[in-house]
């Protein structure tokens, strides 16, 4: 099973920019459809990108769209996201996870592995 390590979190001013990266180890990273989640305090983790294993299809969700783009490099065993635009609601904690399934699963329970999470913390 693969293992994942997130980074590039920190403290931003809304309007500003970051860009998380996921690096995976352990696995076959290309065997895997790969997503973003939240979780904000005193809320469900929730669904923000994903893309498919070979990098052809992508999701984002909602309220992300236009701001935030996923991508990922099988060569190197890592995925990103680029946000751009930050608003204050986009500050919780951000992990990323790997699901062997087909397509782009949205719902946590069909992830197999997860980072540690990395915060974002978007100041007004």
């Amino acid at each position: 099973q693969v293992q994942l390590v997130e980074s590039g979190g920190g403290l931003v001013q809304a309007g500003g920019s970051l860009r998380l990266s996921c690096a995976a180890s352990g696995g076959s990273f290309s065997n895997y459809a790969m997503g973003w989640f939240r979780q904000a305090p005193g809320k469900e983790r929730e669904f923000v990108a994903g893309i498919t294993w070979d990098g052809a299809s992508y999701l984002n969700a909602d309220s992300v769209k236009g701001r935030f783009t996923i991508s990922r490099d099988n060569a190197k065993n890592t995925m990103a996201l680029q946000m751009n635009s930050l608003k204050p609601e986009d500050t919780a904690i951000y992990y990323c996870a790997a699901a062997r399934n087909g397509g782009i699963p949205t719902m946590s329970r069909l992830y197999n592995s997860w980072g540690q999470g990395t915060q974002v913390t978007v100041s007004s």
